[in-house]
């Protein structure tokens, strides 16, 4: 995901709502997370399709590597030896 720019990603509800369809482009072409606020404060942020499904398979990898580590923690890893004669019995 690309990085906010600040005077350009951040929007109060009314103005998006005057420019939907405007907006929605510019997220789809610039990768950049639009920020809408509301009352002053921000409310919610929309992303490009394929960058949230970025986001989330980084998410995925991420939550993997944690139960990996977790689970070498308690002992419950196996060796590279053990592995590899796993493996060759399969293939």
């Amino acid at each position: 995901m690309y990085k906010i720019q600040l005077d350009q990603d951040i929007q109060p509800l009314s103005e998006f709502r005057s420019r939907v369809a405007f907006y929605f482009e510019k997220v789809k072409k610039t990768k950049r997370p639009l920020i809408i606020t509301q009352n002053g404060k921000s409310t919610a942020i929309l992303l490009d399709v394929s960058e949230y499904q970025s986001m989330i398979d980084k998410l995925e990898v991420i939550e993997d590597v944690k139960l990996a580590e977790a689970q070498l923690s308690q002992g419950m890893g196996i060796s590279h030896t053990d592995v590899k004669k796993k493996f060759s019995k399969r293939v």
